[in-house]
């Protein structure tokens, strides 16, 4: 056993065929190894689904888009007001991160 292991037990256990594929399923669907998900169901957690992949890609951009409004509105005030060229740079950024929202609902 190595040093330092926060989990020393080790048990082994046997599925039937149908146990097996159930269980990779939720493994699959959560997006969790066996190890984790069978902790996590011991201990009662709720098992919910992997969020899909263009949900990530979603989040960079929408940061992305955050990280510019957050620009202009520390330019805003440091200059003491918006200038209208901000104001519709930032509306502009919401309407893209509105758009971007619905197109993946």
């Amino acid at each position: 056993m190595r040093k330092g292991r926060t989990r020393p037990i080790r048990i082994s256990i046997r599925l039937s065929a149908q146990e097996h594929e159930r269980l990779m399923r939720l493994c699959a669907d959560s997006g969790l190894p066996v190890s984790v998900l069978v902790r996590d169901l011991l201990m009662g957690v709720a098992i919910k689904p992997r969020p899909p992949d263009s949900y990530r890609d979603l989040a960079r951009e929408l940061a992305a888009i955050g990280n510019n409004i957050n620009q202009i509105a520390r330019l805003s005030n440091a200059a003491g007001r918006v200038s209208p060229a901000a104001a519709q740079q930032a509306e502009a950024l919401m309407r893209q991160v509105w758009e971007l929202v619905q197109a993946r609902v």
